[in-house]
């Protein structure tokens, strides 16, 4: 049994219109949601065994700071080029790629690729895994490479959203 967290990027800012996507940033809000989720994680006792994110901006940010409220050294976060802008098959490809002593991996990146794959994986409709969300999937597998449709049981979901209130 694997399991795999996805945490889509805290709430970016637009306020820069001339930025290219790649390299927008977290917004108020995004630096007030991605502290909290990683608390939430942290009183879950979440310990990945691998996180990769995508590079952008706003990814890199929201796993940095994941990272330091679950203890996971910063600098073991992986960059991945392909998870910016990836569909389920390169999400697939990534999954596929991971070493089987990691049992429990995060990829930190972006929509609409990662509620493409959950809704893959565990075959339920998932329509939009909000930012900073988390959706952790139990694999009933032994490799990563075993990773398919309907593998995966959704165990959970959570969101700011779900407890904070508020401007942001």
């Amino acid at each position: 049994m694997k399991r795999l967290y996805l945490v889509r990027h805290a709430k970016s800012s637009w306020k820069d219109p001339e930025l290219d996507d790649f390299d927008r940033p977290l917004n108020k809000r995004g630096k007030r949601d991605a502290p909290f989720m990683g608390q939430r994680l942290r009183e879950a006792n979440v310990r990945p065994d691998l996180i990769l994110s995508s590079p952008a901006k706003r990814a890199r940010k929201t796993a940095k700071i994941i990272a330091a409220q679950i203890e996971y050294p910063g600098k073991k976060i992986q960059w991945t080029e392909s998870l910016y802008a990836a569909g389920t098959l390169t999400l697939l490809q990534i999954l596929h790629r991971i070493e089987d002593s990691v049992e429990q991996l995060m990829l930190v990146g972006h929509n609409p690729g990662l509620t493409l794959l959950v809704e893959l994986l565990t075959k339920e409709q998932v329509d939009n895994i909000p930012t900073t969300g988390i959706f952790a999937v139990d694999l009933d597998i032994e490799s990563w490479g075993q990773a398919a449709e309907g593998s995966g049981i959704p165990v959970l979901i959570d969101y700011p959203k779900k407890h904070l209130q508020g401007p942001g």
